[in-house]
């Protein structure tokens, strides 16, 4: 890959995993404020927020990190399969927008129950979306906490790619 190229890809990558950082951290927020405010329209506008930030932000910048992740990793020297702390982001990255794209339809559903008048406060209450996002962030700072430090870890195609090489 041409280094102009290069760096425009890591700015998209960059850019995508720092907004899905992000907005998984404001999913965290609206969970917290589902999970304990008082009040039910506070509750029910977290959930519908909820619902919106995750079908137009989480799951589209979740994709556009996986894709941009694996154009950098197949276009440099890094490679996707030769050291290890490639493969746990990807592993980390394929896994967390799995989980997200299936746990969107939960938010849905706990949406459309948030916009039904006739549903109570206690029965709109899920511990879900701050189990999720909790997880999620947890995720994804593992994630850029790998990318920071790349730990040292050769696997065995890096291995024979070295070998091949020399």
């Amino acid at each position: 890959m041409a280094p102009s190229l290069r760096r425009a890809m890591l700015t998209v990558h960059v850019t995508a995993s720092v907004g899905w950082l992000g907005a998984v951290a404001a999913s965290l927020a609206l969970a917290v404020a589902a999970l304990t405010s008082r009040d039910v329209q506070v509750v029910r506008a977290a959930y519908l927020a909820m619902d919106v930030l995750g079908r137009t932000v989480l799951v589209p910048i979740s994709v556009a990190s996986l894709l941009t992740g694996l154009v950098q990793s197949l276009g440099t020297v890094w490679g996707l399969v030769r050291h290890y702390w490639v493969l746990f982001k990807l592993a980390i990255n394929v896994v967390a927008t799995g989980v997200l794209l299936l746990y969107t339809q939960t938010l849905g559903l706990l949406a459309d129950r948030a916009g039904d008048p006739a549903v109570s406060l206690a029965q709109l209450r899920s511990p879900s979306p701050l189990v999720h996002a909790g997880a999620g962030l947890l995720l994804l700072i593992a994630a850029t906490v790998l990318s920071v430090y790349k730990p040292r870890g050769i696997t065995i195609f890096g291995l024979r790619r070295a070998a091949a090489a020399s």
